[in-house]
C-alpha cells in the first residue's frame, strides 16, 4: 500500500495513460479494463484512506466554507439515495469522467454522450442510454482487430504524441470537472466564486485517486472504489439515524 501511495503522488506530477500495475488481469484488453484487477482488500484500503484523509483534512475545510457562505446540503437524511450512490454514480460518473483516460480517442463522442446521461439523472430513458453507452464502450470486443472502428477507438502516432503532451490537462481537468459536478449537492445561495472550490475539496481529492486507480488498475477498479467510498458515509449515517437519531438531527 505504501508503494501505491508513493506511485500515486508521483503520478500527480506527471500523469500519463499507462502502464497498468501488475495484477491478476494485466494488459490493454477491455476484459482486463472492466475487471477488478486488484485484491478487494486493496481497493478497500484506498477507500479507508480516503475516508480518513477527507474526514481529518478536507471535509472540515469544506464544512467551514459552507458555514461561512450559507451553502446548504441537499441531502435528505431520511431519504438517502442508496441506489444512486452505490450503483448509478459509480458507473455513470466513472464512465463520464474517467473512462477516456486510457482511451482518449473516444473523448470527442463518448464524453458528450455520457454528460447527457449524467445531466438527466437516474431514470428509464437515461438508464437505456447508459446501457447503450456501455455497449459502445465494449464494442471492440466483438470486432476482429482489422475491422474495428479505428476512427473511434484508436489514434495515429502523431495524435498519440499530442495526447501525451496534453494528457496532464486531461487527467487533472477530469478531476476538476468531477468535483464541480458535486456543487449540485449544495444550495449555493449566492455563494461567491472564490468559495466554490472549497466546497468540493473532498470530491476533488477523491477524483484524483479515482483517476489514478482507473489508469493503473482499470475502470472496474475505479467503479468499485467509487461505490465503496460512497457507501461508507451513507452506512454511518444510517447507523446514526437508527441508534442515535438526536445526534443526527443535532
Amino acid at each position: 500500500m505504501r508503494e501505491e501511495v508513493v506511485d500515486f503522488l508521483r503520478y500527480l506530477r506527471r500523469p500519463r495513460p499507462g502502464p497498468r500495475l501488475g495484477g491478476r488481469s494485466r494488459g490493454q484488453c477491455l476484459r482486463a479494463d472492466f475487471s477488478l484487477n486488484a485484491p478487494w482488500w486493496r481497493i478497500a484500503s484506498w477507500a479507508a484512506l480516503l475516508w480518513v484523509v477527507n474526514l481529518m483534512v478536507f471535509a472540515p475545510l469544506a464544512l467551514s466554507a459552507a458555514q461561512a457562505t450559507g451553502a446548504e446540503q441537499r441531502l435528505n437524511l431520511h431519504n438517502m439515495p442508496w441506489l444512486t450512490a452505490l450503483i448509478w454514480a459509480p458507473v455513470i460518473e466513472e464512465l463520464t469522467f474517467r473512462y477516456v483516460l486510457r482511451r482518449p480517442a473516444m473523448v470527442w463522442w463518448f464524453v458528450p454522450f455520457m454528460v447527457a446521461i449524467l445531466v438527466q439523472g437516474p431514470g428509464l430513458t437515461s438508464g437505456a442510454m447508459a446501457v447503450l453507452a456501455f455497449l459502445l464502450a465494449v464494442a471492440p470486443l466483438w470486432y476482429p482487430g482489422g475491422h474495428r472502428w479505428q476512427s473511434g477507438w484508436s489514434l495515429s502516432w502523431p495524435r498519440r504524441r499530442w495526447i501525451r503532451r496534453v494528457y496532464p490537462w486531461l487527467f487533472h481537468g477530469a478531476a476538476v470537472a468531477f468535483a464541480a459536478v458535486h456543487l449540485y449537492n449544495f444550495r449555493l445561495n449566492n455563494v461567491e466564486l472564490f468559495f466554490l472550490p472549497l466546497l468540493v475539496l473532498p470530491q476533488w481529492v477523491t477524483g484524483l485517486v479515482l483517476g489514478w486507480i482507473r489508469v493503473r488498475r482499470g475502470i472496474g477498479a475505479s467503479m468499485c472504489l467509487h461505490a465503496m467510498f460512497n457507501g461508507g458515509p451513507l452506512l454511518l449515517l444510517a447507523l446514526i439515524l437508527h441508534f442515535a437519531p438526536r445526534l443526527a438531527l443535532g
